[in-house]
């Protein structure tokens, strides 16, 4: 099935979407309109165009493949599944996962991954293929966030506050432009075990996005985990 959105109202899009008996729907034209694909499981959406805030919010095992760009809250508090995006996302990508992945070819905005948490077999993944905005990674209470650093130029891989307040997780950095971090972070390199943990994650995002994996692979990883010693020294306090 293919739907064309072009300025269709957000309801009207989504009404037609839940409606359709189809598993593969592909929705063209997409000008920024809001909850494309929230809470769907076992479906694979294919987007062409720029969706609005929330896309994928609550997903609970579709997957959702975007040639695009994305604006706000992607996969808020999303469950289960997949969402691809060929592009960039903007801000609180990732917001309160609890599960699924989340994979960026571009560039992500502000508070990516901000509250992600584990629980029991559930673990959040986000992958940015660029960097990442200040505050990543923000209260992060489990999970993994990647962040690649390519075509990115010299700049830092994250924005100001990387971390701040986390108590949870691990978020990796690829190359050697580290962000200033609070002190109750420890900064890391990585070892074998975390190498051997990120193999994967890194050959998911080459299928997605059709990359070398040497060009991937092809610079050192650093990790940031929370001081479990002492987890709550500083939150906001100056560096």
């Amino acid at each position: 099935m293919v739907i064309e959105a072009n300025q269709t109202y957000y309801q009207t899009l989504n009404a037609a979407i839940h409606a359709c008996p189809d598993r593969e729907i592909i929705v063209d034209r997409v000008l920024g309109q809001r909850y494309l694909g929230c809470g769907s499981s076992g479906r694979h959406f294919t987007l062409r165009g720029t969706p609005g805030n929330g896309l994928g919010q609550y997903l609970n095992g579709s997957t959702i493949e975007v040639f695009g760009n994305c604006q706000e809250a992607v996969g808020d508090t999303m469950n289960d599944g997949d969402i691809i995006v060929h592009g960039n996302c903007g801000d609180a990508c990732g917001y309160g996962m609890r599960g699924g992945s989340i994979f960026i070819e571009g560039n992500v905005g502000y508070r990516a991954g901000i509250h992600m948490k584990s629980y029991l077999e559930k673990s959040p993944l986000l992958v940015v293929g660029g960097s990442a905005g200040s505050f990543l990674g923000e209260y992060q209470a489990g999970g993994t966030i990647v962040v690649l650093g390519l075509d990115a130029g010299r700049e830092p891989l994250a924005g100001n506050f990387c971390g701040m307040g986390m108590y949870g997780g691990k978020i990796f950095l690829r190359g050697d432009r580290i962000p200033v971090l609070p002190r109750r972070l420890i900064l890391r390199e990585a070892s074998p075990e975390d190498l051997a943990e990120l193999q994967p994650i890194l050959k998911r995002f080459c299928r997605c996005f059709h990359r070398d994996p040497a060009e991937v692979s092809g610079a050192p990883f650093h990790v940031i985990t929370p001081d479990s010693a002492n987890p709550y020294q500083q939150l906001y306090a100056p560096y």
